[in-house]
């Protein structure tokens, strides 16, 4: 299955089964690129795409870079990848594998997901805009800090806001994104 194929259906399958989320699509992140992430209630998941078509030559500095963004992680692949890919990837990670049927199309779930030890919350941070950063200031009663940089601004949150309130505040943030304001 190709990239497209599997993109559709993972789609499907987070509408189906993770309630409210809000998905992105090819995300920088560090020196890669996410292929997709979904905020939930819960936190941030990453999806690193394999389809049939696809090597693992990039997959473990991909691996580095999506374990600090994420709260957890999965790659899914196509059927081509189904038996080799655990070798790849963390125990952490989850798999899903999507592949075509007589019926249509599958997403299997191999292995679910587990917690990721490597995440950062300062590169989540990182996800964020700088209007989205001065709003959360606002939810906490500090100064804006018109004139300072996003890592001024980053920085100030971490040290002053406890984390589960910032975590809570960023997926907010994210649900909420409105690219009408660009």
């Amino acid at each position: 299955m190709l990239d497209p194929g599997i993109r559709e259906a993972l789609f499907l399958y987070l509408d189906y089964n993770y309630g409210k989320h809000r998905t992105f699509e090819e995300v920088p992140i560090n020196t890669s690129r996410a292929d997709i992430y979904a905020v939930t209630e819960r936190g941030l998941i990453g999806f690193e795409i394999k389809s049939d078509n696809d090597s693992y030559t990039r997959l473990s500095s991909q691996v580095k870079n999506y374990d600090l963004y994420f709260d957890w992680n999965y790659v899914v692949v196509g059927k081509k990848h189904r038996k080799g890919v655990e070798k790849h990837v963390p125990d952490y990670w989850g798999i899903f594998c999507v592949y075509e049927t007589e019926n249509g199309t599958e997403v299997e779930l191999i292995r679910p997901h587990g917690i990721n030890p490597k995440f950062k919350l300062k590169k989540q941070m990182e996800l964020l805009w700088k209007r989205e950063l001065s709003h959360i200031l606002a939810l906490n009663f500090m100064p804006r800090y018109p004139q300072k940089s996003k890592v001024f601004i980053r920085n100030k949150l971490l040290e002053k806001v406890p984390e589960g309130f910032l975590k809570k505040q960023i997926y907010e943030e994210l649900f909420e994104r409105d690219y009408t304001l660009l």
